[in-house]
């Protein structure tokens, strides 16, 4: 009796079954959209799995320049209390633990009368390559030189302009050279105020010092009210010559001094060492 009664519930059950996927068959013949839909979230989530947790991420190198972001808008530059911050914020992570942002060296030169600053940040990112096109994505945006780009860092946010990029480390080679400077009609307390030993650091190593110094006397001359050339001497002027070791980069037979202003002679130059600031001056040879 009791196995009947077993018998007769498993065919019961069995027929249910049947029935159940015949229904959900009819639902999903009636809903296909609701398979369709499933079916998009279910890809979408293999997906996610699979470039989160198993694929091994792109890096790439980039050399920013800190600022707004386009490189032909003329904006403010960062003051030092920002190039603390990103000196400091060092890296940031993906929920896997793995480096979305590094920052490898950051270095700075005083922009010249306003407390400002050109700040220069290396780092390595994590992107996605698009196609096979060698275009890369980075934060949904795609990134190339001269593109601006935001950094998003713990506790640190700054915008700039890729200057340089690479699927290899972006090296610096630079090259010392002798440098000297001449200035003509000084006051006296100019010179005075030259340090041997003066110089100034990118944040990572010393790129201008000063190795010696010399002067000479000189007069202005002027013309009167009838263009007639007179000298006068009612002030004692000097004509400084500063002998200075620098750190530059050459680029196509050229040197770049502070990662931009080109070095030659004839050009003029202005510094901001730790104990004075040299305006004026001149380039009157390289070696």
């Amino acid at each position: 009796m009791k196995r009947k009664i077993q018998k007769r519930l498993s065919k019961n059950k069995f027929l249910l079954g049947i029935i159940d996927f015949k229904n959900l068959l009819f639902f999903l013949k009636k809903n296909y959209f609701l398979l369709i839909f499933a079916g998009c979230i279910g890809f979408v989530g293999l997906f996610a799995f699979y470039k989160i947790f198993i694929s091994k991420p792109t890096y790439i190198y980039v050399k920013v320049k800190v600022g707004q972001g386009l490189w032909w808008a003329s904006t403010q530059r960062p003051n030092i209390w920002l190039v603390r911050a990103i000196e400091q914020a060092k890296e940031k992570k993906d929920i896997t633990g793995k480096p979305l942002i590094k920052i490898l060296n950051v270095s700075y030169y005083p922009y010249y009368g306003s407390g400002q600053y050109e700040v220069y940040v290396t780092a390595r990112i994590m992107v996605s390559m698009v196609g096979s096109t060698n275009t890369y994505n980075f934060n949904r945006e795609t990134i190339g030189i001269s593109s601006p780009i935001d950094f998003e860092l713990p506790n640190t946010q700054f915008s700039g302009t890729i200057i340089d990029m690479s699927d290899q480390p972006i090296k610096e080679n630079n090259v010392e050279k002798i440098i000297y400077l001449t200035k003509k009609y000084t006051y006296p307390w100019e010179f005075d105020e030259i340090e041997l030993g003066d110089s100034f650091s990118n944040g990572k190593q010393i790129i201008f010092e000063i190795l010696d110094k010399a002067k000479g006397e000189t007069n202005e001359v002027l013309t009167n009210e009838i263009g007639k050339l007179i000298s006068t001497d009612s002030e004692t002027y000097r004509y400084i010559i500063i002998k200075a070791k620098i750190q530059v980069k050459e680029i196509d037979n050229k040197l770049f001094f502070a990662e931009e202003l080109t070095i030659s002679p004839g050009r003029g130059l202005g510094f901001i060492t730790d104990h004075s600031t040299l305006n004026d001056y001149f380039v009157s040879k390289v070696e």
